[in-house]
């Protein structure tokens, strides 16, 4: 549907075309106040709710969403140009994070009880965690549904207002987004409020006095975006993004291996923030997966054809990267095993495995997001792990080796903040595993019940049972009482 444009907007394009596909409001600072203020209020109704009917609300807007879910699908696949049915899998994936985030909210936020230690035996003491109350949510482009739901989701959940700036090349998915979610929950108007525009509108949000920012994107504009937040002390948790190795061993399923890293490398163009980018595979088996590698990218379909197994570079600026990146590679001393310069020839970039690529060259350190992939011979394990962790991203990861145990002691050697094991991105299809990383790839954690409590803060509480035998926090206990009641202690902590 295209909207009215009215004096300040913006184009929403097919990143193919370039055809219109709506205008949008740009939204500025007292447009997005007001929406924080309207938010502000329906929170307030919000958290006051029993948690199980908080629960009801969300469950009732999941299956509004899988109701919608080819309109959905539709939008997406019009706004950032991949494949409906990949776009069809977003949203799946994305009602799996709600549906977890709704079941689970009470369990892990509700007040328990916890030990109270031999000082305060007096005192029953519990842990509660109660909602911030309205969370700024900067979306991404690259999985407009998928991504900002690991934050909208279990904010709401969690008991929080959300007002969401979805990215300006995705705005449309984002409005779809809020007006299903007031087509399933009419009585809580205001309680996810979309705000649209370019950087200047984050920035706005991130002034606006929003209780804690939620950003994906750059760690370039994360830094832009922190520093706001920084003005306020306004809480703020970033994913910034990747640069994911995968490391194959000698006695690794090479098939699978060279299955995994086509799907993760070129899967949605590249444009995966947990996407394969880096390969490190021991010497003797080198060879034999980048064959394997180069038969499967030569099998895809390609280009602007509907049978394509991927779509368009989203973002036309991101077009320059990936040549620039590939050109540096093979100017380096790195081999095009298959495609090349000439594979980066408007939106639609071609497969392109580049081999033996000098670890400080641009598409070894930096976040390329394009349907590329390096694969680096390694003299073992020990090497491939080395030289997965001198990333200066952490993010995800993935291992492939002959047994499970022994990739998973390998994984628990990688610098990352989640690790598949002889597949790929597998911790993005479990929405109990908490998501995140470290370094250039931001930090806090999304998902899982570590995502629900990122949107809640812990209030303790002490009730005092009985009066202590020695209170040792009032001036009117003797000086001697004292003494022998730390003596005591003390001896205590000295036998234990």
């Amino acid at each position: 549907m295209t909207h009215t444009a009215p004096a300040a907007t913006f184009a929403s394009r097919h990143p193919a075309t370039g055809d219109v596909l709506a205008h949008y409001p740009v939204h500025g600072a007292s447009e997005t106040a007001a929406a924080v203020d309207r938010a502000r209020q329906a929170a307030t109704r919000w958290a006051a709710l029993p948690a199980a009917r908080r629960r009801s609300h969300l469950l009732a807007w999941k299956r509004e969403l899988a109701d919608c879910l080819d309109s959905l699908a539709e939008s997406i696949a019009a706004e950032t140009g991949k494949p409906r049915q990949d776009a069809q899998l977003e949203v799946l994936l994305t009602l799996e994070q709600l549906n977890w985030a709704a079941r689970n909210a009470h369990r892990v936020l509700r007040r328990r009880r916890v030990r109270a230690g031999l000082v305060a035996a007096n005192q029953a003491a519990t842990v509660v965690h109660r909602p911030l109350g309205v969370v700024g949510v900067i979306g991404p482009w690259n999985y407009p549904v998928y991504t900002p739901m690991g934050s909208i989701g279990y904010a709401l959940a969690a008991g929080n207002a959300v007002v969401l700036k979805p990215s300006e090349y995705t705005p449309g998915t984002g409005l779809l987004l809020a007006e299903r979610f007031a087509a399933a929950v009419p009585e809580h108007a205001g309680l996810l409020t979309v705000v649209t525009g370019p950087g200047s509108t984050g920035e706005a949000l991130a002034r606006s006095g929003v209780d804690k920012v939620a950003f994906t994107g750059s760690p370039g504009t994360a830094r832009k975006v922190m520093a706001v937040c920084a003005e306020s002390l306004t809480p703020f948790l970033a994913e910034c993004g990747g640069k994911d190795a995968v490391v194959v061993t000698a006695d690794a399923d090479l098939d699978a291996a060279a299955d995994a890293v086509v799907w993760g490398a070129m899967g949605n163009a590249g444009q995966t923030c947990a996407g394969v980018e880096r390969v490190y595979v021991v010497r003797e088996a080198h060879a034999e997966l980048c064959a394997k590698v180069v038969e499967r990218a030569r099998a895809l379909p390609t280009g602007p054809s509907a049978e394509a197994a991927y779509g368009p570079l989203t973002m036309p600026s991101q077009t320059e990267v990936v040549r620039r990146h590939v050109s540096a590679a093979l100017e380096a001393g790195g081999r095009a095993a298959f495609g090349g310069v000439e594979s980066v020839a408007g939106p639609h970039v071609g497969p392109v495995v580049l081999v033996d690529v000098p670890e400080d060259s641009p598409a070894v350190t930096e976040e390329t997001f394009g349907p590329t992939v390096v694969i680096n011979s390694v003299a073992d394990v020990a090497e491939a792990v080395a030289r997965a962790n001198a990333s200066r991203y952490a993010l995800g990861a993935a291992v492939f080796s002959g047994g499970g145990r022994a990739g998973a002691a390998i994984a628990a050697r990688l610098r990352a903040g989640a690790v598949s094991v002889n597949s790929v991105l597998g911790f993005a299809a479990v929405p109990a595993l908490p998501f995140g990383g470290s370094g250039d790839s931001g930090f806090g954690r999304i998902h899982g019940a570590d995502g629900l409590r990122a949107f809640a803060a812990p209030q303790s509480v002490t009730v005092r049972r009985f009066a202590a035998p020695v209170d040792l926090t009032s001036f009117r206990t003797p000086a001697a009482a004292k003494a022998r009641a730390i003596a005591l202690a003390r001896a205590l902590h000295r036998r234990r």
